[in-house]
């Protein structure tokens, strides 16, 4: 059985999740997208700060 481990990364300035298996589609990123693989200059788009404010969630 393979199971992918995608991986959920938290903003710390406004706690928006990206999901690693949701993607974001509106955005252009298709689900399965790892969070390395988003553009450098991608946003958050709620509260508009860089990837390095992202965190990944550990649960």
């Amino acid at each position: 059985m393979d199971v992918t481990d995608y991986k959920s990364w938290v903003c710390l300035i406004c706690g928006w999740i990206y999901n690693e298996e949701e993607g974001l589609p509106d955005e252009g990123i298709p689900p399965g997208t790892r969070f390395a693989a988003i553009p450098e200059d991608w946003r958050c788009p709620l509260c508009d700060v860089g990837k390095a404010e992202f965190a990944v969630v550990e649960f």
